[in-house]
């Protein structure tokens, strides 16, 4: 509790570990809560948790109430799932695919994830897991970082066509990315306009300085 009321003033780090994938993991008290940091930005909690709460309220909560399928490629801590079921209360099927296994571990030491009986968590790799699943979603959040990087298949035409295949009719991804110079920009730009000419796209403002948020609809 000492350190909650202290990290109001100054963040305290309470863990940190080296990690094969993710090169540092640490925990820390920032502002009364926990967050979950990679060596350079933050991966779960604090703002990451507010961009992609963001995200889900453009969505619509009652819409995601009415969900039955939920996916999400990039587990880290958890935030968005809290977001899910704690807030949004949100009862239905959520399947989390994580390649890091030891940020799972911290994930279910300091955020409780193993409690959550809806979830399934599978660790793999994202663009493998897209690959081999058969399911329909209703739901895909993409939030795939190794650090402050994002793989470049994440924007390439195949593999958001085959995220969209896995969608329901009027499902939607949301799809969370980082722009840190302008090759990133065009790079998102040119995402857009692919996906544009065959579903509803919508680029959110941005809330923090580097995370732009991208909506994708499948009309039925």
């Amino acid at each position: 509790m000492i350190k909650k009321i202290f990290s109001y003033l100054v963040p305290i780090k309470i863990f940190e570990k080296k990690s094969a994938r993710s090169k540092a993991i640490e925990v820390t008290w920032a502002n009364g809560e926990l967050v979950l940091d990679s060596e350079n930005t933050n991966y779960s909690y604090g703002s990451l948790q507010r961009i992609l709460r963001y995200g889900l309220k453009n969505i619509g909560f009652k819409k995601i109430l009415s969900m039955k399928e939920i996916l999400l490629l990039g587990v880290a801590g958890g935030s968005v799932i809290k977001t899910l079921v704690d807030e949004i209360k949100y009862e239905g099927k959520i399947t989390g695919v994580e390649i890091d296994p030891e940020i799972l571990e911290v994930a279910n030491k300091y955020f409780n994830l193993n409690k959550i009986k809806q979830l399934e968590i599978i660790i793999d790799d994202a663009f493998e897991f897209v690959l081999k699943t058969n399911k329909k979603y209703d739901l895909i959040i993409i939030d795939v970082f190794e650090d402050t990087t994002m793989p470049n298949f994440l924007f390439e035409s195949f593999f958001s066509n085959r995220v969209c295949d896995l969608l329901k009719n009027n499902g939607f991804v949301l799809f969370n990315t980082m722009i840190l110079n302008e090759t990133h920009n065009i790079r998102n730009r040119k995402y857009i306009s692919e996906i544009n000419n065959l579903h509803v796209v919508k680029m959110l403002p941005r809330i923090e300085e580097h995370n732009e948020l991208i909506i994708i609809e499948k009309l039925a």
